[in-house]
């Protein structure tokens, strides 16, 4: 074992304050992940020097760094499973470079996307290596040269697209099994029958116009025939309609145009998802996480849509129980929680259809903003701040069962056509029995909004979400990220939470408000952040319930709540004093005794 680890279990043993438990949390997480000798730190690395060949002259990927080596701490486009990067989503980021050797130490990889940039160079043979790829997507780039006989390895590959580049030659035979592959608009050999098309049938051909003349043509030769069984195809459909018109219609197979299932909630069929999607274009996605990606659609009937397709649904047997969440969630509504629209599953896909927020998340109107659009003002970041409060009220103590969110931050409040607080994201979350005070499942969050309970323990009840509502409230006020190491440069504190605190009691409330806010009432601010830092409160008791929040950010009791706060805050820190000084004291002894030992040895 390293000394650093070593000196973690040190660490542990050690009696440390309520208050100050989040960040040595954070910290041995950070430790223990640097701790391993085969793990996360290598892809880091990996990442690292594949991010350099890509040349990303545009600064597209900007927390990608060497302060925190893990990249399933809060890395980017990067999404990880089991300690273990799992997807790379890099589409359309102006990338200019090649592909570099190191991806092979990126061993559990399941998704490469890297269309839609400028990367040139020969495809390199090395991607054999990566024997559990399923999806590789190098469309639209500049690749040229032949496909490496090896990648006829791959045999866990679905999804091959390598449409729109400059290759030539031959394609290994054991590409055109692969389920989806899409060869087009590129100069390799395909031969034109139908056992080896360019462009396999459960893919969308590049949009070329040959392409769309082909298929034109080849609707054109049927059209007579088809409109002649459509007709006789809508007359008994008619007829089968109105004697069945009473009956509940379910898609099993994801494959038939079913419109209802169970209450006001709509089951689509794949294929309409598809359709909605343009075959889940990268090009749509408008977000993604741990979860999977979301897209961006519209209906037939131009309804805009925000489709969620879930990762790691692959089990058919999970196909019961989904549904039966799904039930549930579809009865959770409130003005302030994103209504679910439907759902969609297959044997291999887990799917959610919610409604399209124009003015996306909150997230993205603090740090993401074209240069065109504006910041949230003040009066529109309170509403906010009471919105979601409102929000998670409800789904703490008015549903049944209650459910916890386990995931809350400004990236997913989203923003209606008013600015109003729609929470989002709560489609995956824990609905939890009324009668159990907490229950233990896999952590799922994002570092620095995670409660020290639930990161110790697995442990997670609606206290958790308290402690990510404050951090959100710190996001709100300030608008920057709850973990971010560029103020290492700075000499600050990495987690925001200590950091305003230290801010907070320097009095320097300029220094905490978001530099785009053009004006505020203090007033407001400081009895905002005073909610906040008692919601993330160490000890998972000492927070207020979801309704005391409410009453809290109109100042009912806060005075009371907050001196409670600072005398304890005040005896924390004399402890952690203290508990710095013992440390010094048995360091220095140490250094006494090996002295000690080494004049005894001469």
């Amino acid at each position: 074992m390293s000394p650093a680890c070593e000196h973690s279990s040190e660490i542990r043993e050690a009696h440390i304050p309520p208050n100050q438990m989040n960040r040595w949390l954070v910290f041995l997480a950070i430790l223990g992940l640097s701790c391993a000798t085969t793990g996360p730190d290598v892809e880091g690395e990996a990442l690292l020097d594949f991010l350099k060949v890509l040349n990303d002259s545009n600064h597209q990927i900007t927390d990608w760094n060497s302060f925190l080596v893990s990249p399933c701490f809060s890395w980017s486009h990067v999404t990880c499973r089991d300690g273990h990067v799992i997807s790379l989503s890099l589409g359309s980021k102006g990338f200019s470079g090649t592909l570099s050797p190191s991806i092979t130490n990126l061993k559990y990889l399941i998704t490469l996307e890297l269309q839609n940039n400028s990367l040139s160079g020969f495809l390199p043979d090395y991607i054999a290596n990566l024997t559990r790829l399923q999806y590789l997507n190098l469309a639209d780039n500049n690749f040229n040269g032949s496909m490496p006989s090896t990648w006829g390895q791959l045999s866990s590959l679905r999804t091959l697209d390598l449409s729109s580049n400059k290759l030539s030659g031959t394609i290994p035979k054991h590409l055109f099994s692969v389920p989806i592959f899409n060869y087009s608009d590129t100069e390799l050999h395909c031969d034109s029958s139908l056992e080896q098309p360019c462009v396999s049938n459960s893919a969308i051909p590049a949009s070329t116009n040959k392409s769309k003349l082909a298929v034109a043509l080849g609707w054109a030769s049927c059209g007579a025939f088809g409109i002649l069984c459509l007709g006789t195809i809508l007359t008994y459909a008619y007829q089968y309609i109105q004697r069945h018109k009473n009956d509940v219609f379910v898609d099993v197979s994801g494959e038939d145009e079913s419109k209802v299932s169970f209450g006001q909630l709509r089951r689509f069929s794949l294929r309409e998802l598809h359709l909605a999607t343009n075959n889940f274009n990268e090009g749509n996605v408008i977000g993604q996480g741990g979860f999977g990606k979301v897209y961006k659609g519209a209906l037939s009937d131009n309804t805009k849509i925000a489709v969620k397709r879930l990762a790691d649904y692959h089990n058919p047997g999970g196909e019961a129980a989904f549904q039966r969440e799904v039930q549930l969630i579809s009865v959770a509504v409130h003005r302030n929680l994103l209504r679910l629209i439907g759902f969609c599953t297959t044997s291999t896909e887990r799917i959610l259809v919610y409604p399209f927020m124009e003015n996306r998340s909150v997230a993205y109107r603090l740090r993401d903003l074209k240069p065109e659009e504006q910041s949230l003002d003040w009066p529109t970041r309170k509403r906010i701040a009471f919105g979601t409060a409102h929000g998670l009220e409800y789904l703490h103590e008015q549903c049944n069962p209650k459910i916890i969110h386990r995931d809350l931050k400004a990236a997913n409040i989203l923003l209606d056509d008013e600015f109003e607080a729609v929470l989002g994201d709560f489609g995956l979350a824990k609905l939890v029995d009324t009668r159990l005070t907490s229950v233990t499942t896999q952590v799922r969050g994002t570092m620095g909004h995670i409660a020290p309970e639930y990161l110790s323990t697995g442990k997670s009840s609606e206290k958790t979400d308290v402690f990510g509502y404050g951090i959100t409230l710190l996001e709100i006020v300030t608008g920057q990220r709850a973990i971010d190491f560029s103020r290492l440069e700075e000499e600050e504190d990495v987690l925001l939470l200590d950091h305003i605190k230290k801010l907070l009691k320097e009095k320097r409330i300029k220094d905490i408000v978001d530099k785009n806010l053009e004006s505020y009432d203090a007033k407001d601010v400081e009895r905002i952040i005073q909610v906040a830092l008692l919601c993330t409160q160490a000890a998972p008791e000492d927070r207020p319930s979801m309704s005391e929040v409410v009453n809290l950010l109109i100042g009912e009791g806060l005075a009371e709540r907050w001196a409670e706060w600072e005398l304890m805050d005040e005896m924390d820190n004399r402890e952690m004093s203290l508990l710095d000084h013992q440390f010094a004291w048995a360091d220095e002894s140490t250094h006494d005794q090996e002295a000690i030992q080494l004049s005894w040895a001469r």
